[in-house]
């Protein structure tokens, strides 16, 4: 059996408060995980893949503050399990640590077990700003479990939980070594990301802008930033309700495409603010056409979608 994350719901039918204060074991993986405590970058790890136990689920608990956490629940004696663990590992190492994966042997941690509710094996299931979320159970094609990866960034996205984990002290994201260093100001901005320090990011794409404005990746790494800083903080249910409940305001619907946009609904996006745009005051279409114009940034210009949004927008400005 399966099912989809359900958005705006972290807690599921998961109840870890047992284990939420035990943050002084060991953090999981071996030495080199930040301790718990404030905010601060994300901790460095000795890998994407960890091992979590009853005793330093604590650690585990906090590390999903910054990153979103798969829990791989499995069994030495469950073929299904050896079957699925290799897959997860190879997609959450395909995320270049905006997921982290934690197994757990439900063997050795029968506490993790009755906490996850792991009737079946593997039982696979996620942790987002230290609260538990039920995912999935059994094995999943590949494909569909790619999915539920992308809903679970969607969520982690609407509650605030945006970091990229480093490994071993060096950025998830790694140039190849043939590769030029970044310009000054691109380098800052994706030090700034990966801290969550979005506003810094903003203010050294926009630096680099005004230094070189045909300067396009700068352009598009400011919209990208732009996202993701004007998401922090916002859920799925409280959003959509808002937009409902005000249809023709032009700030609803904004906050409505970007979750669209984030969570790849990007058609979605585009056509709620086409449909209201025509409905608008020059200050509102002032405010649609912007925001439309960094979502083509985002996309891409080549993205047919992109391609079908212009000309609309365009027939509707002329």
């Amino acid at each position: 059996m399966s099912s989809t994350v359900p958005p705006g719901n972290l807690r599921g039918a998961i109840d870890l408060s047992p284990l939420v204060n035990r943050r002084t074991a060991p953090p999981p993986g071996g030495p080199g995980t930040a301790p718990a405590g404030g905010p601060g970058p994300s901790p460095a790890l000795p890998g994407l893949v960890l091992e979590g136990t009853d005793a330093n689920f604590g650690q585990v608990l906090e590390l999903s503050r910054e990153v979103p956490v798969l829990v791989d629940l499995w069994a030495e004696w469950s073929p299904p399990c050896k079957e699925l663990s290799p897959v997860l590992e190879r997609l959450v190492t395909g995320y270049a640590g905006r997921i982290v994966l934690v197994t757990v042997d439900v063997e050795a941690n029968p506490q993790l077990a009755q906490a996850f509710q792991a009737q079946s094996l593997p039982t696979v299931a996620a942790v987002l700003g230290g609260r538990p979320l039920a995912l999935f159970a059994g094995v999943l094609p590949e494909a569909q479990i790619r999915d539920v990866l992308e809903q679970l960034l969607e969520l982690a996205a609407q509650n605030g939980v945006t970091g990229s984990v480093p490994v071993d002290g060096a950025p998830a994201v790694q140039q190849d070594a043939g590769e030029e260093p970044l310009p000054p100001h691109h380098a800052e901005a994706y030090a700034a990301i990966e801290r969550g320090d979005y506003e810094t990011a903003i203010a050294e794409y926009r630096t680099a802008i005004a230094q070189d404005p045909r300067d396009a990746l700068a352009v598009a790494g400011l919209a990208q930033v732009s996202l993701l800083a004007r998401l922090v903080g916002k859920t799925l249910d409280g959003t959509r309700a808002a937009a409902a409940a005000k249809p023709d305001d032009v700030d609803a619907q904004l906050d409505v495409a970007d979750l669209d946009l984030s969570g790849g609904h990007l058609e979605d996006a585009f056509d709620r603010l086409l449909t209201l745009f025509p409905k608008l005051d020059q200050p509102g279409k002032n405010a649609v056409r912007a925001r439309m114009l960094e979502y083509f940034e985002i996309a891409g210009a080549d993205d047919p979608r992109v391609i079908a949004a212009r000309r609309r927008l365009t027939n509707l400005l002329y």
